[in-house]
């Protein structure tokens, strides 16, 4: 990694961390789903920083945020924009929706309708949307942060397991400790809020570059085995009823090179996979309704498929 490359990593992660304290795991999930191009599904509770940390994201990159508030009534083409007849040149023009941004915040997904919900796929797959027959390009990057509570189930849509797939990570923030809940308190006690004092510090170029140097980063033939050995073994686990489909063992692997790009490597280690794993698959499986009711969770499952299979050593 050069210097120029070094610096910007650097000064996003001080940047996220001065509007996210106390949460410096999780700062390097967002990262990785930066440099990977991947989205991110953020469940957690309300007010532990989710929003702030999106926008800190948008801001520190200097490029176009939208906040979507997704409910019951949010119709698709209040996602994706619509084509109105202009008088004036006799045909139809098309008005962009929100999705035309480069970061989105898809706020309580689940609280709008499986439709709306929908409207979502093209975009976050392919990065356009199609309205009335045209096809429209989604600027770059474009990245879905989509947020859900997972307390709180009345009046809310599961994501159906097409949409769920999309996102490279699920991720959750958690509550900070004590010494970074003071911290908190005291960075705005002055009635600033440190996301105020953000300025961009990576421009569009310096992130391509960025993005195109995690391309690079190799992946040994055992190691890319071990990550198909994990997905495979998320088939046949006995308390699984739908395992991890082969997008699962790509995300992984643009998973595990982005943390070790991080990490300043352009090699991965069975590390990288391990420590990002449990975000990456965790959503991609269906566990039996019979094992949920023993309480088994899909993290469970993931944590013991990645304690069975074969670590390889020395590659």
């Amino acid at each position: 990694m050069g210097n120029l490359t070094n610096e910007n990593i650097s000064s996003l992660r001080k940047g996220l961390s001065n509007v996210l304290l106390d949460k410096g795991e999780t700062v390097d999930d967002v990262l990785v789903a930066l440099l990977a191009k991947g989205h991110v599904l953020l469940e957690d509770v309300p007010g532990v920083g989710k929003t702030v940390l999106v926008k800190g994201l948008a801001k520190l990159l200097g490029i176009k945020f939208k906040r979507i508030q997704f409910t019951p009534d949010l119709l698709p083409s209040d996602v994706t924009g619509i084509s109105i007849y202009n008088q004036k040149i006799g045909d139809f023009e098309y008005k962009p929706g929100p999705i035309m941004a480069n970061i989105i915040l898809a706020d309580e997904i689940n609280r709008t309708s499986p439709k709306t919900q929908s409207s979502l796929l093209e975009a976050m797959e392919e990065s356009q949307v199609t309205i009335d027959g045209e096809t429209y390009s989604l600027p770059e990057p474009f990245l879905v942060f989509a947020t859900q509570n997972p307390i709180e189930y009345e009046g809310t849509y599961s994501l159906p397991e097409a949409q769920l797939d999309r996102f490279l990570m699920k991720c959750n923030i958690g509550y900070p400790s004590f010494d970074g809940e003071r911290d908190i308190v005291l960075s705005q006690i002055d009635g600033v809020h440190p996301l105020e004092k953000l300025e961009p510090s990576v421009n569009m170029e310096g992130l391509k570059e960025l993005q195109q140097e995690v391309t690079k980063v190799r992946v040994s033939q055992p190691l890319l085995d071990y990550i198909i050995e994990i997905i495979r073994a998320t088939r046949i686990h006995p308390a699984v009823q739908l395992g991890s489909s082969p997008r699962g063992a790509l995300a992984l692997t643009k998973a595990a090179k982005a943390k070790a790009f991080l990490e300043g490597r352009d090699y991965i280690i069975p590390d990288d996979v391990k420590d990002i794993g449990l975000k990456v698959l965790s959503h991609r499986i269906i566990i039996k309704p019979e094992e949920v009711i023993q309480g088994i969770t899909n993290e469970d499952v993931i944590k013991e498929v990645f304690g069975q299979v074969e670590v390889p050593v020395g590659k």
